[in-house]
């Protein structure tokens, strides 16, 4: 029970920080100017890097506490 627990809430933590990344970068998009320049880029790769985690660790979640 505490793990079905502790996946649910890591789930929701690694997906809600994918969509507040994805939220920065794309309005560090619109804002343009130095501020583009200097870290949309930076901000959409870690989203990318945390879209990874995210899908391998709900990939094992659901490999691992399959019922």
């Amino acid at each position: 029970m505490i793990t079905g627990i502790f996946v649910k809430i890591l789930s929701m933590i690694l997906l809600i920080a994918v969509g507040v990344v994805l939220i920065l970068g794309i309005g560090t998009l619109f804002k343009g100017g130095e501020t583009s320049k200097k870290y949309s880029n930076k901000l959409m790769q870690l989203r990318v890097l945390l879209q990874f985690i995210a899908v391998i660790a709900l990939v094992c979640f659901a490999y691992f506490f399959k019922n």
